[in-house]
Formats: structure tokens, sequence, C-alpha cells
């Protein structure tokens, strides 16, 4: 009776002591801190081939800061899956937002197409004859088809600086097919519809530039 008392008691120690031990497991379990995915980040790139020629243009242009329609105007990178329903990838993002990025980009663009005489960033104090406006409505990667693509819209206004009067006002658009059904392979058809874009704002300013300028000139007389 001694010997089974003695193992009784021993016995209880021992589930005492290992219930003590998963205690103090559970407790260090609770105070070790998840661990947070590492976010991807990603940049906008434009074109950085120099441009063909020098520049021809007479007239001096301001890039004004762009704007972004709600949904577009953070770092975060949206994809679409349902019709008039943005979601966000939840471990890829843009070190920016779009239209910081863009705007840099498309100052060099317009550079390089060398209608204007000179091309200046948003906050420059000189004056220029004629600024660009621009509103980002669109830049999403769509998987709602094979391959998934990636759709860049952006609403692009022309204004003589002089008075504020809107010389024009143009849509632009371009999508690209995705080369992987991931954030990376969406970062790299939002590149190349970047470029296609702002290529055209660029030659598209030009162009209306050149008119409004042709329009305020008077016709030289003949003798």
């Amino acid at each position: 009776m001694r010997t089974s008392g003695r193992s009784s008691i021993a016995g209880c120690a021992v589930t005492l002591a290992l219930c003590a031990m998963l205690g103090l497991l559970g407790g260090c379990t609770m105070l070790t801190p998840s661990r947070v995915p590492e976010i991807k980040l990603f940049m906008l790139e434009g074109d950085d081939t120099p441009p063909a020629a020098a520049a021809s243009g007479t007239l001096t242009v301001t890039v004004n800061p762009l704007r972004a329609a709600a949904g577009f105007d953070s770092p975060r990178m949206v994809y679409v899956r349902a019709e008039h329903q943005l979601e966000y990838f939840a471990q890829s993002a843009w070190v920016e937002s779009p239209a910081d990025m863009l705007a840099p980009l498309l100052v060099r663009a317009i550079a390089r197409q060398g209608a204007f005489r000179a091309s200046m960033s948003p906050g420059s104090t000189a004056r220029s004859d004629v600024q660009i406006e621009v509103e980002i409505l669109r830049l999403q990667q769509e998987f709602d088809g094979l391959p998934s693509r990636v759709r860049f819209t952006l609403r692009a206004g022309l204004v003589a600086s002089a008075d504020r009067r809107v010389l024009a006002t143009r849509e632009f658009e371009s999508v690209v097919a995705s080369s992987s059904e991931d954030a990376r392979g969406g970062v790299a058809a939002a590149n190349l519809a970047t470029r296609r874009v702002l290529a055209d704002v660029a030659n598209w300013s030009g162009t209306v530039a050149q008119e409004w300028r042709n329009s305020r000139t008077p016709p030289q007389s003949t003798p």
C-alpha cells in the first residue's frame, strides 16, 4: 500500500510538471510575434532611349501634378476579377502612387519627342507657354480572361498658361497582355502600356501646341 501511495504521488508530480511546461510553451507561443509577409515593391519605368534629334519646337510646356481617380490614388496595386470591383494585391505594391511615378516619365517623354523647346516638371517656377494636365483613370490588371492583361487609361488636357484656356482634351488607353498570371507579369505589361501612352501624349500635345501657335501667328504679307 505504501508503494502504491508513493507511485500515485510521483505520478501527480510528473503530471503537474508537464502541465507547467506546456503552459510555459503556450505562453511563449503567444508572446512570439507573427511574421509579417514581405511586400514586394515595383516601379513604373519609361523609355530611357535618348531623343533622335534636338528639340525643334519654340514653345515651352509644364507638366502639372498628375491626379488619379478614386481607387488608383495610392501605391496599392489594383487588379480586377469582376466588373466594377477593384481589388488589391496583398504582397505587391508600387513604390509610389502611379501619379507620382508618371509625372517625371511624362516630362522625359515630351523632351524625347522634341516638339517643345523645353518641358518642365511639376512645381517648376519657370513660366511656360502651355501646361499639360493629366488624370489617371485606370491602371489595373484584369483577370477576366487568359492571359490576364493590364489596362492603362488616362485623360490629358492642354491648357494655355496665359488665360487658362483649354486648347484640347483627349483620352488615351493601352491594353497589354501579361506574361504571367501574377503581379510581376502585370508590372512588365504596365511598363509597356505606360511607354506607349506617354509617347502618344507627347506626340499629341506637340501637335496641338504647334497648331495653337500657328493660329496665333499673323500671316506674313507678301510684297
